[in-house]
Parts: structure tokens; sequence; C-alpha cells
């Protein structure tokens, strides 16, 4: 299972943009029963207000489809009846509980119109339909944090970047959860009609152009404990007590066991040494200490065994991309 945080990759540069933004761009979104509501209207709206896409929805059957929230979606044509090249072909995604659908015919539809496509970009979950028409075979994606370790198990083929909020690899583009189709499609348009668009609509829609951070911020601290007794033992120490010494040689004296064995099953297991385990349990008490009690960063630092809010705020820098500062500024309620 290959799992792993990043970034995406760069877009063509203003040449290639120029070049793209004469071709027709005509960009059919294939949808099905269940359909998440903001996965469609998100990334349309962009390009809505970006103009220059003539926008389309199709499904398996051509019949109007409804949503997860139960409104329903007007669809202009089957999948099968879709012909000539397309520009960009948008697979969205569904809730967890809506992949127990079949949705066999979806993928084959998708699967088919793959190819007449100049791009295939999936929003949230979606990827998880693009890995099932074989679209992810051998390449880098993402999706919804929540079902990043999914698509890593079920199709070991693809490398799942963890925390991007979109990905590019060649013409498949895959985007985090629901609100990251605004951010993908924000890029489409950069791609396609430039910079200065892509900013200008950003603005109409009060959007970032560009989030800062990955999606991990989003992700709630994990609840989930390691299989192997000996890291329960570890992890239950270092969250008993985030600000005691839990440098590997204390931890692995606790456990008696050696250093160098504790150190080979964290990466066995987990795939960090001890010491980004224990600074990912610190970030998660952190967290948790920002959304709620209203203490200074120096008082949430010591309390969180980091010693200082610089180290704390280097810890969140690596683990979530942002500083402590802005992760309170996001996930707190103002008063």
């Amino acid at each position: 299972m290959r799992v792993r945080p990043g970034a995406p990759r760069a877009l063509p540069g203003p040449g290639e943009a120029a070049r793209l933004s004469r071709v027709s761009r005509t960009v059919v979104v294939a949808v099905d029963d269940g359909v998440l509501l903001l996965d469609v209207a998100g990334p349309l709206q962009v390009l809505h207000e970006a103009g220059g896409y003539r926008l389309r929805l199709a499904s398996v059957t051509g019949s109007p489809v409804r949503t997860d929230v139960g409104l329903p979606l007007p669809v202009e044509r089957a999948l099968a009846d879709v012909a000539g090249e397309l520009d960009t072909l948008m697979v969205p995604g569904y809730p967890a509980a809506g992949f127990a659908t079949d949705r066999s015919a979806l993928v084959a539809g998708v699967r088919r119109l793959a190819p007449s496509a100049r791009r295939v970009v999936s929003v949230c979950s979606g990827a998880l339909l693009l890995a099932r028409a074989g679209l992810l075979d051998g390449r880098r994606a993402t999706t919804h944090w929540e079902a990043c370790a999914a698509l890593a198990e079920h199709f070991p083929q693809t490398t799942v970047v963890s925390d991007a909020m979109y990905v590019r690899d060649g013409p498949v583009v895959t985007s985090a959860g629901a609100s990251a189709g605004i951010d993908l499609a924000l890029a489409l348009v950069g791609e396609d009609l430039g910079e200065e668009r892509a900013r200008a609509v950003a603005r109409q829609l009060v959007v970032f152009l560009q989030r800062p951070g990955g999606q991990v911020q989003f992700r709630p601290p994990a609840d989930d404990a390691p299989r192997h007794p000996l890291l329960r033992q570890a992890s239950a120490l270092v969250r008993d007590d985030p600000a005691a010494d839990h440098r590997a040689a204390s931890l692995a004296r606790a456990l008696a066991v050696s250093e160098r064995h504790l150190g080979r099953l964290f990466r066995q297991e987990l795939g960090v040494t001890p010491a980004r385990f224990v600074e990912q349990i610190r970030v998660e008490t952190a967290q948790q200490r920002l959304d709620g009690a209203d203490e200074a960063l120096p008082a949430v630092a010591r309390r969180c065994g980091f010693g200082s809010a610089e180290t704390m705020r280097r810890a969140f820098l690596r683990v979530l991309g942002i500083p402590p500062s802005a992760y309170r500024h996001r996930f707190r309620l103002p008063a």
C-alpha cells in the first residue's frame, strides 16, 4: 500500500495555456444517483464563471439523477450517446455508503469515454471510480482523506498522495474532498485561460485561488490504534503524557525492547520513525487544545511537549502545512 503526502504537480505554463485556450472545451460530467451535490456544483460554478466551457451532464440511462441531498439533476444524454472528442471528462464522488451501489455501468461508461477526452478529472471519492476503470494504474492520485486508505488498499498500482488538494499525473487530475473540486477547477481554468482569469473567478466566488496547506489539516486526529501490541503501548504512553520524554531511547526503555527493534516496528507498520510518530501525536494533541481551550500558544506548546511556540510552529508546518495560529483561526468558531 503506497500512501504518501505531497503537493500537486505544476500545471502547464503560459505558452501551453494560450494554445489550450483556442481548443474546444466541452466538459461532460458523468453522474449517477446519489452523486454528491457539491462535487458537481462547485467545479461547474467555477467553469461557468470563467466562461468558454460547454457544460454537459450525462448519466448511464440519460435520465435525471438524484443527488445525495435528494435534489434532482437534469441530464442531457446517456453516456453511451456521448460521441466525439471531449475536452474534459469529470467524475464526481459519492458518500461512503453510496459505493455499496453497483456502479459498473457508470465505470464502463467512464472507461469508454476516457480515451476521447483531453483530460479526465475526478472530484473527491470519484477517484475510486477512475481506479475501477483502470485509469489510475501506475499514476499518482488523491481523494478525500477518508478514502485514501481504501484507494491505496484496493488499488495498490496507484500511488496515493494523501495530503494534496489535487494531483495531476499526465492527462488525469484527481482532487481531495468535495470543496477541493473548486481548487481543482480553478487550476484547470488557470491552465486553459491563464492565471489572471482564474484569479478573477476566485475573487468573484470569494475563495482562495490556492488554498494554504493540504487536506491533512481537515482530517480529525486519528483514533485507530496500531496493530502491534508494543506500538499500541508506545502510542498510549505518548498520548497519556505528550510532554514527557519520548525520545526513541526512552520509549525503548519503557517498553523493555531495544531501540533498534522499536524503530524497525515503527517503520514496518506505520512507515515513520518513533520521533516522527511522537511529533504527530503531539500535533494532534495541540490541535484538540486549539479547537477548544482559549490558551496562549506558548502554554499549548508546553502542555503538548514542544517546549516552545516556535518548535510547535515548525512541527505544525511539517505535519499540517500551516502554523498553529492559522489552524486555530480556521477551525475555531469566533466568540
